[in-house]
Protein backbone atom coordinates (compact mmCIF):
# COMPACT_ATOMS: atom_id res chain seq x y z
CA UNK A 1 0.00 0.00 0.00
CA UNK A 2 2.98 2.60 -1.51
CA UNK A 3 0.71 5.71 -1.13
CA UNK A 4 2.15 9.80 -1.18
CA UNK A 5 2.06 10.59 2.46
CA UNK A 6 0.10 13.32 1.57
CA UNK A 7 -2.63 11.13 0.55
CA UNK A 8 -2.28 8.33 3.21
CA UNK A 9 -6.10 7.24 3.96
CA UNK A 10 -7.23 6.92 7.41
CA UNK A 11 -6.40 3.88 9.08
CA UNK A 12 -6.65 3.01 12.85
CA UNK A 13 -6.22 -0.63 13.70
CA UNK A 14 -5.79 -2.30 16.77
CA UNK A 15 -3.92 -6.09 16.78
CA UNK A 16 -3.06 -8.36 19.75
CA UNK A 17 -1.07 -11.59 19.10
CA UNK A 18 -1.59 -14.38 21.42
CA UNK A 19 0.59 -17.45 21.81
CA UNK A 20 3.39 -18.86 23.77
CA UNK A 21 7.50 -18.85 23.77
CA UNK A 22 8.50 -19.93 20.55
CA UNK A 23 5.88 -19.66 18.30
CA UNK A 24 7.31 -16.34 17.07
CA UNK A 25 4.73 -13.97 18.30
CA UNK A 26 7.40 -11.43 18.76
CA UNK A 27 8.15 -12.25 15.23
CA UNK A 28 4.70 -11.32 13.62
CA UNK A 29 4.48 -8.44 15.61
CA UNK A 30 7.70 -7.19 13.88
CA UNK A 31 6.81 -8.22 10.31
CA UNK A 32 3.31 -6.42 10.25
CA UNK A 33 5.12 -3.38 12.01
CA UNK A 34 7.44 -3.07 9.52
CA UNK A 35 4.51 -3.46 6.52
CA UNK A 36 2.93 -0.42 8.51
CA UNK A 37 5.88 2.10 8.39
CA UNK A 38 6.81 0.88 4.52
CA UNK A 39 3.48 1.74 3.95
CA UNK A 40 3.58 5.29 5.38
CA UNK A 41 1.62 4.30 8.30
CA UNK A 42 2.71 4.76 12.40
CA UNK A 43 2.64 2.12 13.96
CA UNK A 44 3.02 1.84 17.78
CA UNK A 45 3.61 -1.93 19.51
CA UNK A 46 4.38 -3.40 22.87
CA UNK A 47 5.28 -6.63 24.06
CA UNK A 48 4.91 -8.81 26.98
CA UNK A 49 7.64 -12.07 27.00
CA UNK A 50 7.28 -13.19 30.57
CA UNK A 51 8.59 -16.57 30.58
CA UNK A 52 8.62 -16.57 26.77
CA UNK A 53 11.24 -19.13 26.82
CA UNK A 54 10.34 -21.90 28.71
CA UNK A 55 6.62 -21.94 26.57
CA UNK A 56 5.06 -19.35 28.94
CA UNK A 57 2.17 -16.46 27.52
CA UNK A 58 3.21 -14.18 24.64
CA UNK A 59 1.52 -11.20 23.99
CA UNK A 60 1.87 -8.36 21.58
CA UNK A 61 0.16 -5.35 20.55
CA UNK A 62 0.08 -3.24 17.92
CA UNK A 63 -1.60 -0.06 16.99
CA UNK A 64 -1.62 1.48 13.44
CA UNK A 65 -2.69 4.58 12.89
CA UNK A 66 -2.61 7.53 15.24
CA UNK A 67 -2.26 6.19 18.35
CA UNK A 68 -0.58 7.99 21.44
CA UNK A 69 -0.52 4.50 23.81
CA UNK A 70 0.61 1.37 22.65
CA UNK A 71 -1.35 -0.82 24.24
CA UNK A 72 -4.92 -1.94 22.98
CA UNK A 73 -7.75 -1.36 26.09
CA UNK A 74 -10.08 -4.54 26.83
CA UNK A 75 -12.75 -4.55 24.69
CA UNK A 76 -10.93 -2.08 21.63
CA UNK A 77 -9.23 -4.65 19.11
CA UNK A 78 -10.11 -5.41 16.16
CA UNK A 79 -8.34 -8.26 15.36
CA UNK A 80 -6.88 -10.91 18.12
CA UNK A 81 -4.24 -13.61 16.37
CA UNK A 82 -3.82 -16.52 18.69
CA UNK A 83 -1.15 -19.06 18.33
CA UNK A 84 -2.35 -21.54 21.29
CA UNK A 85 -5.84 -21.81 21.18
CA UNK A 86 -5.92 -22.45 24.95
CA UNK A 87 -4.82 -18.14 25.32
CA UNK A 88 -8.06 -17.25 23.61
CA UNK A 89 -9.44 -17.37 27.41
CA UNK A 90 -7.22 -14.90 28.11
CA UNK A 91 -6.82 -12.80 25.44
CA UNK A 92 -10.70 -12.82 24.37
CA UNK A 93 -11.31 -9.62 26.32
CA UNK A 94 -9.42 -7.27 24.28
CA UNK A 95 -11.75 -7.85 21.37
CA UNK A 96 -13.58 -4.84 20.08
CA UNK A 97 -17.79 -5.90 19.37
CA UNK A 98 -17.76 -7.21 16.00
CA UNK A 99 -13.66 -7.90 16.49
CA UNK A 100 -12.40 -10.61 14.28
CA UNK A 101 -10.49 -13.88 16.12
CA UNK A 102 -8.24 -15.85 14.22
CA UNK A 103 -7.18 -19.01 15.80
CA UNK A 104 -4.99 -21.68 15.59
CA UNK A 105 -7.24 -24.37 16.01
CA UNK A 106 -8.40 -27.73 14.13
CA UNK A 107 -12.27 -26.59 14.96
CA UNK A 108 -13.52 -22.52 15.32
CA UNK A 109 -12.66 -21.58 18.60
CA UNK A 110 -16.48 -19.98 20.46
CA UNK A 111 -15.76 -16.76 20.84
CA UNK A 112 -19.00 -15.51 21.86
CA UNK A 113 -21.04 -13.16 20.59
CA UNK A 114 -20.98 -10.46 18.28
CA UNK A 115 -17.27 -11.79 17.44
CA UNK A 116 -16.19 -13.17 13.83
CA UNK A 117 -14.08 -16.35 14.53
CA UNK A 118 -12.14 -17.71 12.12
CA UNK A 119 -10.03 -21.23 12.68
CA UNK A 120 -6.92 -23.11 10.95
CA UNK A 121 -5.02 -25.65 12.18
CA UNK A 122 -1.72 -24.13 11.43
CA UNK A 123 0.78 -25.89 13.15
CA UNK A 124 -0.99 -29.75 11.20
CA UNK A 125 -0.27 -27.14 8.24
CA UNK A 126 3.19 -25.78 8.96
CA UNK A 127 3.95 -29.74 10.05
CA UNK A 128 2.76 -31.35 6.33
CA UNK A 129 4.69 -28.82 4.64
CA UNK A 130 7.74 -29.29 6.82
CA UNK A 131 7.98 -26.56 8.37
CA UNK A 132 6.42 -26.57 11.69
CA UNK A 133 8.17 -23.56 13.11
CA UNK A 134 6.23 -21.96 10.81
CA UNK A 135 3.13 -21.90 11.86
CA UNK A 136 2.95 -18.45 13.18
CA UNK A 137 3.18 -17.15 8.96
CA UNK A 138 0.59 -20.13 8.11
CA UNK A 139 -2.04 -18.16 10.57
CA UNK A 140 -0.85 -14.60 9.29
CA UNK A 141 -1.49 -15.56 5.54
CA UNK A 142 -4.87 -17.40 6.07
CA UNK A 143 -5.98 -14.15 8.48
CA UNK A 144 -5.21 -12.10 5.01
CA UNK A 145 -7.01 -14.33 2.72
CA UNK A 146 -9.89 -15.18 5.56
CA UNK A 147 -10.54 -11.67 6.25
CA UNK A 148 -8.73 -9.33 3.78
CA UNK A 149 -5.38 -7.97 3.38
CA UNK A 150 -4.76 -4.46 2.27
CA UNK A 151 -8.96 -3.99 2.40
CA UNK A 152 -11.50 -1.88 4.16
CA UNK A 153 -13.07 -3.85 6.96
CA UNK A 154 -9.38 -5.97 6.82
CA UNK A 155 -5.94 -6.11 8.11
CA UNK A 156 -4.09 -2.99 7.46
CA UNK A 157 -1.94 -4.37 4.85
CA UNK A 158 -1.91 -7.47 2.15
CA UNK A 159 0.21 -9.94 1.56
CA UNK A 160 2.39 -8.77 -1.20
CA UNK A 161 3.39 -6.27 1.99
CA UNK A 162 4.08 -9.04 4.19
CA UNK A 163 6.25 -10.64 1.49
CA UNK A 164 8.45 -7.49 1.11
CA UNK A 165 8.88 -7.45 4.76
CA UNK A 166 9.79 -10.43 4.90
CA UNK A 167 12.12 -9.89 2.50
CA UNK A 168 13.59 -7.49 4.03
CA UNK A 169 14.16 -9.61 7.17
CA UNK A 170 15.39 -12.45 5.90
CA UNK A 171 17.72 -11.36 3.25
CA UNK A 172 15.36 -11.67 -0.06
CA UNK A 173 16.66 -15.50 -0.54
CA UNK A 174 17.54 -18.23 0.54
CA UNK A 175 16.17 -21.48 1.78
CA UNK A 176 14.57 -19.78 5.18
CA UNK A 177 13.18 -16.87 3.20
CA UNK A 178 11.86 -19.74 0.77
CA UNK A 179 10.08 -21.49 3.73
CA UNK A 180 8.70 -18.44 4.99
CA UNK A 181 7.02 -17.53 1.55
CA UNK A 182 5.61 -21.21 1.40
CA UNK A 183 4.21 -20.86 4.43
CA UNK A 184 3.00 -17.78 4.06
CA UNK A 185 1.13 -18.45 0.95
CA UNK A 186 -0.20 -22.05 2.22
CA UNK A 187 -2.03 -20.26 4.81
CA UNK A 188 -3.13 -17.76 1.73
CA UNK A 189 -4.43 -21.35 0.03
CA UNK A 190 -6.63 -21.98 2.96
CA UNK A 191 -8.01 -18.93 3.90
CA UNK A 192 -9.55 -18.45 0.27
CA UNK A 193 -11.45 -21.96 0.90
Amino acid sequence: MNVDAGKLPLIRQQVVLSGVGGQGILFLSRLLAEAAIAGGFPVLTSETHGMAQRGGVVVSHLKVGGFDSPLVRTGRADLLLVLKEENVAFHREFLADGGTLVVNAPVPTDAGPRVRAHAVDADALALSAGAPHAANLVLLGFALARIGGGTAGGIFCSGGEIREALSRRQGGGGSRFAASLSALDLGIAHGTW
